[in-house]
């Protein structure tokens, strides 16, 4: 039998202080992608000795919608107002199976940069972060988690305010309005699920939070015949402050039209 502090990690004692009961303002949403062309460029580009992923087409295709599509979803809200992002800042989250947990990236000018520079980003950090360690996000976080209840609860909602609703950054550790990006995007079709809606971080300002589902054989329409093709289920949360459903329409029609092109997402 599993000891009880090895289910206390440091990220869930840290969620512990930061998460509360679900309040007003959350929206949700779910479709469909057919990435048949997609694993086929994924599949390409591997022979070409280029590994890229299916998240980091998605984080292309996100960086892309934002910067071309749905520019005004690129902002946050900070004391009533809404603030313009500097850039198409794109969180991925990343399952490291040396800790068992879950760790982020964030990919910079996401909207300027193909699939291709996007991939080569990511490999580089995982593998500093494997090698290394996030040494500062790792320390926050146990120093976090080290606090006794309910003492925790009140430095993150102190730190959150200076950071998120007074815009104050805190270089020392590396904590400003922009640290988590404009959207957040993870897979969860890698570990076998196929539908799945995220939380809001409350820590982040971020808008936007999509779910990559478990992709099928599908029988589908195109040009009247029935065909099989690749299916991927997407499911997204989002601040009802900053996405309606017209502004979550756009955001899925232009990923979807992205997924249909591959190749120019690997073009600039």
């Amino acid at each position: 039998m599993a000891q009880m502090k090895d289910l206390n990690t440091p990220w869930r004692i840290t969620a512990s202080a930061i998460y509360k009961a679900p309040v007003d303002g959350r929206t949700y949403g779910t479709y469909e992608i057919d990435i048949t062309d997609t694993l086929a460029f994924i599949e390409k580009r591997k022979s070409e000795g280029v590994r890229i992923t299916l998240t980091q087409m998605f984080a292309a295709a996100l960086g892309r919608a934002l910067k071309h599509d749905v520019p005004d979803l690129n902002c946050y809200m900070r004391r009533g107002k809404f603030i313009e992002r500097p850039d198409e800042m794109v969180f991925v989250s990343v399952y490291m199976k040396e800790t068992k947990e879950m760790d982020g990236f964030l990919v910079r000018k996401a909207g300027d940069k193909t699939v291709t520079e996007i991939s080569e980003e990511m490999h580089k950090k995982v593998e500093r972060t494997r090698k290394h360690g996030d040494d500062k996000a790792t320390s926050n976080k146990n120093v976090l988690a080290k606090i006794p209840w309910p003492f925790r609860n009140w430095l993150f909602r102190l730190l959150k305010w200076i950071t998120m609703d007074m815009g104050i950054p805190l270089k020392s550790m590396k904590l400003e309005p922009n640290s988590f990006g404009s959207a957040m995007v993870t897979n969860i079709g890698t570990h076998g699920l196929q539908f799945g809606f995220a939380a809001l971080f409350p820590a982040s300002n971020i808008p936007i939070v999509v779910i990559m589902g478990k992709y099928e054989d599908k029988p589908v329409v195109r040009n009247g015949e029935i065909v099989i093709r690749k299916i991927m289920p997407v499911a997204g949360t989002f601040d009802h402050r900053i996405v309606d459903g017209s502004q979550g329409g756009r955001l899925a029609s232009a990923i979807v039209k992205y997924f249909a092109d591959p190749e120019g997402l690997d073009r600039v």
